[in-house]
Formats: structure tokens, sequence, C-alpha cells
């Protein structure tokens, strides 16, 4: 299939996703370069049987045999294939869907779609096998008029998620149930929904912890206090290590200018942007757009 195929192939399951919520289909694909690098609209949880790499934000994932994936919508990613074919399957959803109601844990507190968490996971002959099950199921159901096919869907993907969870280190899982916890919670789901950046010309319009604060409606002190009580790093640290993840994917990914990528970040002026990225990373923007190249 070639480029224009698949992306008429992403932009039909997206519209089925909007009228649906989910959308589960088979991938076969075969080489080609690397693809964009694209921003998506949805969580995606898939089972990918080839060698590949994942350009996740500002670092690279090697995959090799059967891997579980989580994608998070607000962390753009893309895949360069390396084998000739790549199989599996896939499911699209939306929050709202997987959801079942609003006391449910957000995907954004999740270990296995937060920002900084592990979303790919390694599986062995027998949980390979495990997880295609649950994928065909997934896709047998989809197309029947089962009248709670919702639900059964939505079952089959949280088993997914627990399954990969069980994968995961037990420290992943300690939560904090106070109102630090809750403000802190609060806090950093409200930094991620700034990101990604679609457009330079709609900036960042939360960039200080006084900012943050002023939106939450408390108190900034309050506010930097409980951010370090849970995470043990000031809020301060958590805006600036979001912006330069951001700052890196755009200047790797997109061919907007330096100039351009200051603005949507927030800055007045392009040197104020290389300063602040030069202070937190040591290397100017220009040094990483090179290497991209």
């Amino acid at each position: 299939m070639d480029d224009k195929g698949m992306a008429a192939l992403c932009d039909a399951h997206a519209v089925d996703l909007k009228l649906k919520g989910f959308k589960v289909y088979e991938i076969e694909t075969g080489a080609s370069h690397v693809p964009a690098y694209r921003r998506k609209d949805f969580y995606k949880v898939c089972i990918l049987n080839a060698k590949s790499i994942i350009h996740y934000a500002d670092k690279s994932i090697n995959l090799d045999g059967s891997t579980l994936f989580f994608a998070n919508p607000h962390i753009p990613y893309a895949a360069e294939l390396l084998s000739e074919k790549q199989t599996g399957y896939a499911c699209l959803f939306t929050e709202t869907f997987l959801k079942a109601n609003e006391r449910s844990q957000s995907l954004q507190e999740s270990p296995l779609f937060k920002i900084g968490g592990n979303p790919a996971f390694s599986l062995n002959t027998e949980q390979a096998a495990f997880v295609n099950t649950i994928f065909k199921k997934m896709l047998e159901e989809q197309s029947t008029d089962y009248l709670y096919k919702n639900d059964l869907i939505r079952n089959h993907i949280n088993l997914l998620i627990h399954e990969a969870m069980k994968m995961q280190p037990a420290d992943n899982f300690i939560k904090h149930k106070n109102a630090s916890s809750r403000i802190t919670s609060l806090f950093l789901e409200l930094l991620e929904r700034q990101f990604p950046i679609e457009s330079a010309d709609r900036p960042l319009k939360l960039k200080t912890a006084q900012d943050f604060a002023q939106n939450l409606s408390v108190h900034v002190n309050h506010l930097n206090r409980s951010v370090r009580e849970i995470t043990g790093k000031p809020t301060t640290a958590h805006i600036a290590d979001r912006i330069i993840s951001e700052a890196k994917a755009l200047l790797q990914h997109t061919d907007w200018s330096t100039a351009e990528i200051a603005y949507a970040l927030g800055f007045e002026y392009p040197t104020y942007f290389n300063n602040y990225f030069k202070r937190i990373t040591g290397t100017i923007p220009k040094s990483l757009r090179t290497k991209a190249v």
C-alpha cells in the first residue's frame, strides 16, 4: 500500500472512530520510508509483529518481535519499519469511550499513557498468542449487532491494559490519596492538555507556576508544595521538562522555523527560547535540528 492509500485508510478509521468511539483493525503493511510525524486525536493500543523503531516524542524505541504498544494522543509519534512486512492488530479509542463514568481514573494518570511512562512491552510466545486472541475477539465483535458490544470491547481493552500493567514494576502504581495528590494530578493534567502544539498561531497560555495556580484557583505556594511533596520535583521543573520535550519533538519532526517554534511555546523572541533551551539541555535548538536531518 502506498502513502496515499495508507493516509486514506487512516482517515477512514478516524471518521469511524468519531462515530463509535472505537475502531479495531488488522495491520498488514510493507516496508517504506519513515512516515510523517503525525499528531493523533485518540488513544491506541496495538500488537506489532516486526522489527521497527517507534519515534516517540523526543526518544526512539527499538522493537523486535511481538510488541504491545500504547499511544497517547498528547504524545506524537511515528513508526519506522525495518522489516519487509509488519503484521498485527490495533484498536483506536477515545477516553470518553473507555471511561465508564466520571470517577474513573484519567488515562493521563495511567502508567501506560502518562508522559514519561513506558509505552512498549516485548511479548513472549505465550503472551503474544493471548494478546492476539483478544484483538481477534474485538475485531469479530465490532461487526456484530450485539446490544452490549461496546461494554464487551471496553472490557477487552481494559484486559489489554491490565496485562501490560502486570509487566510494570510495582512502584509505578503507588498512589497518594490526599489533597496534595489531587492538586498535583490536576496540575499535571492541565499541563498536558496544552500539548501537542498543533499550530504556531496558538502559543502556550500557561507557562509559569503562577499561571497554573490561578487557573486551578489555588495559591502558588500551595501548588508548589503539593507538587514537590508528591513528585519530588518543583512545579517549574515539570513545566520546563514538558516544554523542552515538545520543543525537541517540533525541532526533529516539523519544518517550522526556530522562530515559529519559539513563539508557539510562548517565547516572545527566538533569543529567549535559545537561551532557555541551552540552559536546560546544554545545547542550542539548531544543533538538535541538524542531528535530526
